[in-house]
C-alpha cells in the first residue's frame, strides 16, 4: 500500500490506538492520558489538513479490504467525507480540551477517555466510509462506543437515559442494515458515487428502491432525531456536558444526518430520488420535525433540555436542504451541518460551564449569570444569536441559502419553515439572554463550585466556548474565503450537480 491507500485508515487509527492506551491506564495517570488524548486529537487534525488539500485538488485516497467476494471495506475521501471529517476532527480537539477540564476531579477518567476516543473514530469512520457497507459498519460502532458516555455518570437517571439510547439507536441500526442488505442484493456492491447509481436499475425495481429509502430514512432518521425517532435525544442530556456537546455537534446526530445526505445523493442521486417522489416525503418530515423542535423547546426550563429540542429542530434543516432539488439548497444543507455543529458545541460548553462552576442548571436559575460569567454568556450569546439566524453569525448564512434554493425550486413554502422557526429560535433563545445580561443576580447561586478569580471559571473550561463562538462568526463573516465551510459545500455541490 502506498501513503494515498493509508491515509484514510491511518485518520482512523489516530484516535482508536490512544483510546486503546487510555483504557489500560490507572486513574492516577493524569499526565500519560492528557498527552495521549492530545496527541490523537492534534495528529487527526493534521492528517486530515492533508488529506483536505489532496482533495480540493483531485487526489485520491482509498483503503479497501475486501471481506469475500462483493464484500469490501472501504475507506475513501470525497469532498463531502472531508467536509465532516474536517468538523469531526477540529471539533474533537477542542472538545478534548474541554473534557480534560470538565472531567479533572471524577472517577473513571480512562474509561470514559478511552470510549470517547473510540467515538471519534468511529465518527471519522462515517465520514470516510465509501460504500454502504462500511457505513453501517462504523455507525453501529458508534452506538456501542457512545452508549457508555451517556450512562456514564450510573446514576439511576444515567442508566436509564442509557438503555433509551441504546434501544432507539440499536432499532434505527436494524431498520438501516436491512435497508442496505436489500439495496446490495438489488445493485451489486453499493459504492457511494457522486450524482448516485440507482438511475440505471430497471422500472420494475423501482417500488422496491422506494421501501429501501424509507428504510433506510428511518434508520439514520434516529440518529438524527426526525420526528417521531428523536425520544432518546432529550433523555440522553443526562450525560456529561463533553458527552451532550459530542451527541449534537460531532457525533451522534450529525452521522444520522450526514448519512441522509450520502443516501440522497450518492446513493440515489437526488435527481432519481426526486423522480421517484421521495424528496417531498423527506422535506415534510423535516419541516414537522423543525417545528415540532423548536416548539418543544419553548416549553422547558431545562438548559440542555431547551438545547436538545433545539438540536432536533436545527439538525433537520439538513435534511431539508438536502430535499429541496437543486445546487442552492444543497449548499444551505451542507454548509448547516457545519455551522450547526460550531454553534451548538458553543451552547453546550456554555450550558456545561454554568452546570460546572455555579449549579446552574435551569433557565430559571439564569439572573445575572451574565454579570458573573460574561464572557461564557458572551459566546453563549453569539451561539444563540447564530441560531436564530442573525447576521453575521454562520446561522445566517445557512438560513439564507436554504431561502434561496427554496426560491430557485419554486417551493416557497420553505419559506413559511424557515420564518416560522427563527421566530420559534427567538422565543426560546431571547428569553435566556434577556435573563443572563438583564436581570439582577441572586443574592446566592445555586451551587458554586468555582469561585470567582481572575477568570470567571476554569481555564480549559473557558477557552473552549470562546474559540468554537469565535468560528461562528468567522464562518459567517468570511464566507466568501477560500476553504470556508460554504466555500467547501459549493465545491460538493458543483461536483453533485456536475457541470
Amino acid at each position: 500500500m502506498n501513503l494515498d491507500q493509508l491515509l484514510p485508515a491511518v485518520i482512523v487509527l489516530s484516535s482508536f490506538l490512544p483510546g486503546v492506551f487510555i483504557f489500560l491506564l490507572q486513574e492516577e495517570s493524569h499526565l500519560l492520558r492528557g498527552v495521549l488524548n492530545m496527541t490523537g486529537a492534534v495528529v487527526k487534525l493534521l492528517l486530515v489538513g492533508v488529506m483536505i488539500w489532496g482533495v480540493f485538488h483531485g487526489h485520491v485516497y482509498e483503503t479497501r479490504l475486501t471481506l469475500a467476494p462483493g464484500l469490501d471495506l472501504v475507506l475513501h475521501a470525497d469532498a463531502l467525507a472531508v467536509l465532516f471529517a474536517t468538523l469531526s476532527s477540529v471539533l474533537w480537539l477542542v472538545t478534548t480540551i474541554y473534557a480534560i477540564g470538565y472531567l479533572e476531579h471524577s472517577p473513571n477518567r480512562s474509561r470514559f477517555f478511552g470510549f470517547f476516543s473510540l467515538c471519534v473514530s468511529a465518527t471519522i469512520g462515517v465520514a470516510l466510509a465509501g460504500n454502504l457497507l462500511t457505513f453501517v459498519v462504523f455507525y453501529e460502532v458508534l452506538t456501542l462506543a457512545t452508549y457508555p458516555l451517556v450512562a456514564h455518570r450510573g446514576t439511576p437517571d444515567a442508566t436509564r437515559g442509557g438503555r433509551i439510547y441504546l434501544a432507539y439507536t440499536m432499532g434505527g441500526g436494524a431498520l438501516l442494515l436491512v435497508g442496505a442488505v436489500w439495496l446490495q442484493a438489488l445493485s451489486g456492491p453499493a459504492d457511494f458515487v457522486q450524482g448516485g447509481f440507482l438511475s440505471g436499475l430497471q422500472p420494475d425495481v423501482w417500488g422496491q428502491l422506494v421501501a429501501i429509502f424509507f428504510l433506510l430514512l428511518a434508520g439514520l432518521g434516529v440518529k438524527a432525531a426526525l420526528f417521531p425517532l428523536h425520544g432518546w435525544l432529550p433523555q440522553s442530556m443526562v450525560a456529561p456536558a463533553p458527552v451532550s456537546a459530542l451527541l449534537h455537534a460531532v457525533a451522534v446526530v450529525k452521522a444520522g444526518a450526514f448519512g441522509i445526505v450520502r443516501v440522497v445523493y450518492d446513493v440515489y442521486g437526488v435527481g432519481f430520488a426526486d423522480a421517484l417522489g421521495l424528496l417531498t416525503p423527506l422535506g415534510i418530515l423535516a419541516a414537522i420535525t423543525i417545528l415540532y423542535g423548536s416548539g418543544m423547546a419553548l416549553t422547558q426550563d431545562g438548559l440542555k433540555k431547551r438545547l436538545a429540542y433545539s438540536t432536533v429542530s436545527q439538525v433537520s434543516y439538513i435534511a431539508l436542504g438536502a430535499s429541496i432539488l437543486g445546487p442552492v439548497a444543497t449548499i444551505g444543507g451542507l454548509v448547516h451541518l457545519v455551522h450547526q455543529g460550531l454553534m451548538k458545541i458553543t451552547l453546550f460548553f456554555c450550558a456545561g460551564n454554568y452546570a460546572e462552576t455555579l449549579g446552574v442548571h435551569k433557565v430559571s436559575q439564569m439572573d445575572g449569570v451574565g454579570r458573573r460569567m460574561p464572557w461564557t454568556t458572551l459566546a453563549f450569546s453569539v451561539g444563540a444569536l447564530g441560531m436564530i439566524g442573525i447576521p453575521p453569525i454562520a446561522g445566517f448564512v445557512s438560513k439564507w441559502y436554504l431561502a434561496l434554493g427554496a426560491v430557485e425550486a419554486d417551493a416557497y413554502w420553505v419559506l413559511l419553515i424557515l420564518a416560522l422557526s427563527s421566530l420559534l429560535n427567538a422565543g426560546y433563545f431571547l428569553p435566556i439572554l434577556y435573563r443572563a445580561w438583564f436581570r439582577p443576580p441572586p443574592e446566592r447561586w445555586p451551587e458554586e463550585h468555582i469561585p470567582a478569580g481572575r477568570f470567571e471559571t476554569m481555564g480549559a473550561l473557558l477557552w473552549p466556548p470562546l474559540i468554537t463562538a469565535a468560528f461562528c462568526l468567522a464562518a459567517g463573516l468570511f464566507a466568501a474565503a477560500p476553504f470556508s465551510p460554504l466555500e467547501w459545500a459549493t465545491l460538493i455541490a458543483r461536483r453533485e450537480y456536475g457541470p
